[in-house]
């Protein structure tokens, strides 16, 4: 018989946990932050989910993104048209004012007026649009 080696099970363990690991969200930078824009982005559910289109796009991963490129969406041509790329600064003027940022969107909602507002929905939008329920599961087309 083999002495025991608790310290051997505890590696064997910790190895194969590793592949979640990978899978679970880094700890945030700015967590006050980031539950202010949640609690900002209830204002942006009635037509906006993270993961799912509704009658607006879906936000995974929006920040790098082209304006109006998400495939099977159906966007307003000027959307479409707009040649933004979704950064922090450039969501930040369309969240001010998106009509005044993108005439004729389809996106009928007046803005954010508030700079800190607007900072606390990007920070979320960064995060929850990267979390592990944005990224495609192994093995599934979608």
């Amino acid at each position: 018989m083999h002495p025991r080696r608790p310290w051997r099970q505890a590696l064997l363990l910790s190895l194969a946990m590793l592949p979640l690991l990978a899978l679970a969200d880094p700890p945030l930078a700015d967590p006050a932050a980031y539950a202010r824009g949640e609690k900002l982005y209830e204002r942006c559910a009635a037509c906006h989910a993270i993961a799912f289109d509704r009658t607006g796009p879906r936000h995974c991963g929006l920040l790098g993104r082209r304006a109006g490129s998400l495939p099977g969406f159906a966007y307003s041509p000027a959307m479409r048209r707009s040649g933004i790329v979704w950064t922090a600064a450039s969501l930040d003027r369309f969240l001010r004012a998106p009509l005044a940022a993108v005439p004729g969107t389809s996106m009928g909602y007046d803005g954010i007026k508030d700079a800190g507002e607007r900072h606390d929905l990007i920070y979320y939008l960064s995060e929850a649009g990267q979390a592990a329920k944005c990224r495609p599961e192994r093995g599934v087309s979608r």
